[in-house]
């Protein structure tokens, strides 16, 4: 049995401290301990891939369950990338996304990089020039820049 065969996916997502670690071990940027509690709250569906127990892998959709839903979180350990994981996280979302968002709802995620290959493969399409992805990061009182 290959590694990646003894690597389970199960349909939970990981804790706040897990999810927390997971973001920075995969090159996330670092969330803040209320704003992962606040947010993980919002998780419509969440998987996660075990490893002997170990969280090495995740990914969610959120959004408000009718119109919009939002895939996020798409992360895999980096000593277990390039081994189809991160299409296993997709597959998993994408099957739950098929079977529970209306037909008339709107679909979307943020591709960073190359991953808009891996995005592609499940009908994601780059929506420019009728419409480009904008954000900000909140500041809160008191931070710096």
């Amino acid at each position: 049995m290959s590694d990646v065969d003894r690597i389970e996916l199960v349909e939970s997502f990981p804790d706040v401290p897990t999810y927390r670690r997971l973001r920075i071990e995969t090159g996330l940027s670092p969330k803040l301990q209320e704003a992962a509690e606040r947010g993980l709250a919002n998780t419509l569906y969440g998987v996660s891939l075990l490893k002997a127990g170990e969280v090495i892998g995740m990914g969610r959709v959120v959004g408000d369950g009718g119109t919009v839903f939002v895939v996020v979180d798409i992360a895999v350990r980096r000593d277990h990338q390039g081994q189809g994981l991160g299409k296993r996280i997709m597959a998993a979302l994408d099957t739950w996304l098929r079977a529970n968002a209306p037909p008339s709802a709107y679909v979307m995620l943020i591709a960073d990089g190359d991953a808009r290959h891996l995005y592609a493969q499940f009908g994601f399409a780059d929506t420019a020039p009728t419409s480009i992805s904008m954000a900000y990061v909140a500041r809160g009182p008191g931070s710096s820049d």
